[in-house]
């Protein structure tokens, strides 16, 4: 189990602006920040919520506490940059993404530009990194 007992004062990190479905198995999603490419396209840091648990593209329910396991699976989608600025990318599901059900993307231990060791969750109050499937 993941703990998340970081001062966001005082440690830099990218935090995720928006999250929107594109396609029937794709979502676009930005940071605030240039990201270090290696962290934020690691598949294993990122976990979906719905709030019908998991399924084709969720790996928790709502109430799951975050981990290494239910992070999402190389088998479940892959990550990719959408443009050379660092802060938006593309997540392409194996499986259509499911209508008609609340999502939430919860990207961590994604690092600024040229940083690496962020132990933190990547998004804060204001992300909007919920969608509901279309």
């Amino acid at each position: 189990m993941y703990n998340f007992h970081v001062d966001r004062q005082r440690v830099p990190h990218p935090v995720i602006t928006n999250t929107r479905q594109v396609a029937s198995n794709q979502i676009l999603f930005s940071y605030d920040q240039r990201t270090d490419m290696g962290s934020a396209i690691n598949l294993s840091n990122y976990w979906i919520r719905s709030n019908a648990g998991p399924n084709g593209i969720a790996s928790v329910n709502m109430g799951d506490m975050l981990s290494s396991s239910n992070a999402l699976k190389p088998e479940m989608a892959i990550i990719r940059p959408i443009d050379h600025s660092k802060m938006n990318f593309t997540m392409t599901f194996a499986n259509r993404i499911p209508s008609g059900i609340l999502y939430i993307l919860l990207p961590c231990f994604v690092n600024l530009e040229g940083s690496s060791g962020y132990t933190g969750e990547n998004w804060g109050p204001f992300s909007m990194n919920m969608f509901i499937g279309i």
